[in-house]
């Protein structure tokens, strides 16, 4: 799952760069790379831990 949401994050990013060079759909693309980023940090904060 974790790889998963890598691939995710990689994915908005370069869509993200290419939105902001190309200006297409730059807003729903850091709508959706914020989305990500917030996935991202909760999955660090509430992640599997060891005990």
């Amino acid at each position: 799952m974790a790889r998963l949401l890598w691939l995710v994050i990689v994915v908005l990013i370069a869509l993200w760069v290419i939105g902001l060079v190309a200006k297409i759909g730059g807003g729903f693309i850091h709508l959706l790379l914020v989305v990500a980023g917030i996935i991202f940090i909760l999955q660090l904060l509430t992640g599997r831990r060891s005990v």
